[in-house]
């Protein structure tokens, strides 16, 4: 059974996606139901809700959507990694008031969205430190270039347990497998780091990605990491961009060719489980 840690979940009457315009592909409605008919038929029983960079004053209404959608009969959502603005005056009280929210694991801010000296900042980084502590995790979305600013903000915040999203988005279409790696073996230095296998066949050619294409990342970032510290993602809707759900669960059922079975059960469900207390 496999536990998704990366959904996303695009409801444009509801709130507003300033960034869909710019992705023709993706601007459009991608409800739970949809998602929910094909991922139970693939074996996918538990699934946590990925913020969507919805506009700020939004944030909390993603938030409360997503929830309600959780106490639906038969719901397979388990928790939501919240959006945040760790750079804003107002995050401590924004975490303090999502503390009391159980159904809350986490939170990410997109990192290549926003100019490199927002993470930069000191109170940026002072900010992610007071997860400290609390049981609640950051995501890291960022670009291979943005790694010494990845590293740093890791490296500020010890005890903060980070998830390393999407492999580190490397550009496999652009064969920029020399460009990541290294940056990549850095980071799983870090023993509070987790790496995220999600969604990487967007990053491929969207026609012509073989599982050849994606071999070599996947097997660095499991040679780095080990399979202890590794969960998997669907990333759809984006993983649409690169074949669809079942495509990628296909995908990473070749990937995992040999692989005994209780290091499959780590990276389906077993470490999602433990590191959020599912």
């Amino acid at each position: 059974m496999i536990f998704d840690t990366h959904l996303h979940l695009i409801y444009r009457d509801r709130l507003n996606y300033p960034w869909l315009s710019g992705v023709p592909n993706l601007d459009a409605d991608f409800t739970y139901s949809d998602y929910a008919t094909e991922a139970r038929r693939l074996g996918i029983t538990d699934a946590l809700h990925m913020e969507v960079d919805v506009a700020e004053p939004d944030i909390e209404r993603e938030t409360i959507l997503v929830q309600d959608l959780a106490q639906e009969s038969g719901s397979m959502l388990r928790g939501a990694i919240a959006s945040c603005r760790p750079e804003d005056e107002e995050f401590p009280a924004y975490l303090e008031s999502q503390r009391s929210n159980p159904f809350i694991k986490g939170f990410r801010r997109v990192l290549h969205v926003v100019p490199d000296d927002v993470s930069e900042s000191l109170i940026f980084r002072n900010n992610v430190k007071r997860l400290s502590g609390t049981g609640l995790t950051f995501d890291l979305c960022m670009l291979p270039h943005q790694i010494d600013k990845t590293l740093a903000l890791i490296d500020h915040a010890p005890d903060v347990t980070f998830i390393l999203d999407h492999c580190g988005v490397p550009d496999i279409k652009g064969h920029g497998y020399q460009a990541w790696e290294a940056g990549v073996t850095e980071v799983a230095k870090r023993p509070n780091v987790f790496v995220k296998i999600s969604g990487i066949p967007a990053y491929g050619d969207p026609i012509n990605w073989t599982l050849d294409d994606l071999r070599p990342y996947f097997d660095h970032v499991i040679r780095h990491f080990g399979f202890d510290r590794a969960l998997w993602g669907s990333d759809w809707p984006v993983c649409t961009l690169g074949g669809g759900l079942s495509t990628w669960v296909a995908a990473t059922q070749g990937l995992l060719s040999g692989v005994e079975n209780g290091e499959r059960r780590k990276l389906y469900s077993d470490n999602a489980r433990a590191l959020w207390g599912l």
